[in-house]
């Protein structure tokens, strides 16, 4: 269900959208801050009545059952991290086994980098982009460096032709037979750009390299379909698109092909569950995407995922993504119409096409620091990212097409008015 080519911009239209969206009863399921326009659920998920209720479940089981929650919960928690695995996998279209939520993106990122980065030969390098979030960019060096390699010469990082996107041909023209390993975001953090992952993954395999992905600006509004596009590896956080809260676990997913490969830092959660407790000092890793677990599960941030992912099963996730291309779409639309850029100084740095395009929609400006200061002024929840984007990203589950009118409304009188003179142009230390 798509918008017209010319957008309406009167206030009537966008109530006429939610009239007519299959998902707004999903908005009831969210706690929304009051007087507040929240566009920020590429940074911070907002927290829904399901997750709340599955969060007070497992402490009421802690304060119920102390260790006996282990076995004993309603979802044990021995099994919890695989079980949520389970629950997620639709949503990246993985088979059984191939999903489980465990640590951090960052930790699971050097887990499987450690794991399936391993230089032999002539094949020593590992190719990145130069756009990917710092986090991601640290950790493939660093992962270089600890095969004792140097960065400079096998740390290939393709670069952008515009600053804001990256051409899968420039990274097919860089793969080669010293490449071992790839790993790039499925959608770029500044500019929402969508990569062409099945594309990218033949491209890999083609070379004899093995290909990763971080999803964590997909998983939740994007569909993937890993495993039919046979990916070698992916991890992604939840607390973004997926809702499970501040610092919520994060996951990771290993094609069953490489059920052979053993974890190169090896934790005794990733231990086959039926010897685990033989306290054994020899490592017998899980059969599945498990066995590259670390730690314990950590159970009170993992339990809002469960919640989440229920809400998920019901709206569908294509259903998601429809909604939010009609969302992005709409509020690129009145961008277009009301403020266009020869006028106002905003530009869309985010492609136009619905296949190249993530979740949120990256609006330029000149003085964007100061736009920002001022949006949230007029509780407006924005995201910032140095030194001229202002990402907006209406979330289908809770965002309405009213929410996102009258975004465009302030960002309107803001600059007509010159509201955003009068703030500072110095960015703060958390953007």
């Amino acid at each position: 269900m798509g918008l017209a080519d010319s957008v309406r911009v009167d206030e009537a239209y966008a109530h006429l959208l939610d009239a007519q969206d299959p998902l707004r009863r999903f908005r009831d399921e969210f706690y929304l801050p009051p007087d507040t326009l929240y566009l920020d659920g590429n940074s911070l998920g907002l927290l829904s009545r399901r997750a709340e209720a599955t969060l007070l479940r497992v402490v009421d089981e802690w304060k119920r059952l102390g260790i006996g929650g282990w076995l004993d919960a309603a979802r044990p928690w021995f099994t919890y991290a695989e079980t949520l695995g389970e629950m997620m996998a639709p949503l990246v279209g993985a088979r059984p086994g191939e999903v489980v939520v465990h640590a951090s993106t960052t930790v699971n990122m050097h887990q499987l980098l450690a794991s399936f980065y391993q230089p032999a030969g002539r094949r020593t390098k590992l190719l990145a982009d130069e756009l990917n979030f710092p986090s991601d960019q640290y950790a493939v060096d660093s992962q270089v460096r600890l095969a004792g390699l140097d960065p400079t010469a096998h740390l290939i990082r393709v670069p952008s032709r515009d600053g804001r996107t990256i051409d899968e041909d420039d990274v097919i023209a860089r793969l080669d037979s010293s490449v071992a390993v790839v790993v790039l975001p499925s959608v770029l953090y500044r500019s929402g750009q969508l990569l062409d992952i099945p594309r990218l993954v033949q491209a890999a395999h083609s070379q004899g390299a093995l290909i990763g992905f971080d999803c964590c600006h997909s998983v939740g509004v994007v569909p993937h379909r890993l495993s039919e596009w046979d990916v070698d590896f992916a991890f992604w956080c939840t607390y973004k698109y997926l809702n499970s809260g501040p610092g919520g676990v994060a996951a990771l997913y290993v094609n069953q092909r490489h059920a052979g490969v053993a974890p190169r830092l090896a934790g005794w959660w990733g231990n086959n569950k039926a010897t685990q407790f033989d306290m054994s000092p020899r490592f017998d890793p899980a059969p599945d995407a498990g066995r590259f677990q670390l730690g314990t599960v950590h159970m009170l941030s993992a339990a809002p995922l469960e919640g989440s992912l229920e809400l998920f099963a019901e709206a569908g996730i294509e259903a998601v993504r429809e909604k939010s291309l009609r969302l992005t779409e709409y509020l690129m639309q009145l961008l277009d119409t009301l403020l266009p850029e020869e006028r106002s100084g905003y530009r869309i740095g985010t492609p136009r096409e619905p296949a190249r395009r993530g979740g949120h929609v990256a609006v330029e400006h000149p003085a964007a620091i100061q736009i920002n200061a001022a949006l949230k002024q007029r509780r407006v929840v924005p995201d910032f990212r140095y030194p001229n984007v202002i990402r907006l990203a209406p979330i289908p589950l809770y965002t309405s097409f009213h929410d996102v009118w009258r975004v465009v409304m302030h960002l309107k009188e803001i600059v007509e008015t010159g509201e955003y003179r009068a703030f500072s142009s110095q960015r703060a230390a958390v953007a």
